[in-house]
């Protein structure tokens, strides 16, 4: 199962503190787990040194020039991140800057990871192929109350919406613990996006290595 740590903006996950989460993480995926880390686009460098995969948690849908205060495609890439995440219900984008955000990600050599907040969306998003599709009901998102609990169902329909295509299915929302991570891999897919459980946890690298050792 992928592993995808949401750092957000928490004070324990930006700055000096984002380098020192990240560090743990590549220690656990050291062990041969498969996790992702996205940061913040002013984090990315300072962490693009490590050995572990740097998404940045947004870009724009615009090309290089004259575009103050957007984030480019282009930029992340050159700071260190490897690929990049679109549409999270924070960051929410229209269908169609979601379809050129991709297309000039590809450009740049980046993956994406698009979140959706219902099936239709998923129906809608798929066509646009990004790498990973994730599955995120807004108001589960830091409620405690996982996903692959509380819509065990729509993520099953998630999964077979994405089953004639090479995207990978992923959810979000609530997961905190293993046995969330061990429902989500039964229900079919394939990682777990998680935030504050191992963002803003006493003992971050406990809760990691108990998500990715199921």
């Amino acid at each position: 199962m992928i592993l995808v740590t949401n750092f957000k903006t928490y004070p324990e996950s930006s700055g000096d503190n984002a380098v020192k989460l990240a560090k743990i993480h590549e220690e656990v995926a050291g062990t041969g787990k498969e996790i992702i880390i996205a940061v913040q686009p002013s984090d990315i460098l300072g962490v693009s040194s490590l050995k572990i995969p740097v998404f940045a948690q947004h870009v724009d849908p615009v090309d290089p020039g004259r575009n103050t205060g957007f984030i480019t495609p282009e930029s992340v890439k050159q700071a260190g991140a490897v690929g990049v995440m679109l549409n999270h219900s924070e960051h929410p984008m229209k269908p169609w800057d979601v379809e050129k955000a991709i297309r000039l990600c590809k450009k740049a050599g980046l993956k994406t990871l698009v979140f959706v907040s219902d099936l239709s969306e998923a129906s809608d998003l798929k066509g646009y192929r990004p790498d990973y599709l994730a599955y995120e009901v807004p108001e589960l998102v830091g409620s405690g109350r996982p996903i692959s609990k509380e819509k065990p169902e729509e993520i099953q329909d998630f999964v077979h919406i994405l089953e004639d295509t090479k995207i990978v299915p992923l959810c979000g929302a609530g997961i905190s613990c293993a046995e969330d991570v061990k429902i989500a891999k039964k229900l079919g897919t394939r990682g777990v996006v998680v935030a504050s459980a191992i963002t803003k946890a006493k003992d971050p690298k406990k809760v990691i290595e108990d998500l990715v050792n199921i």
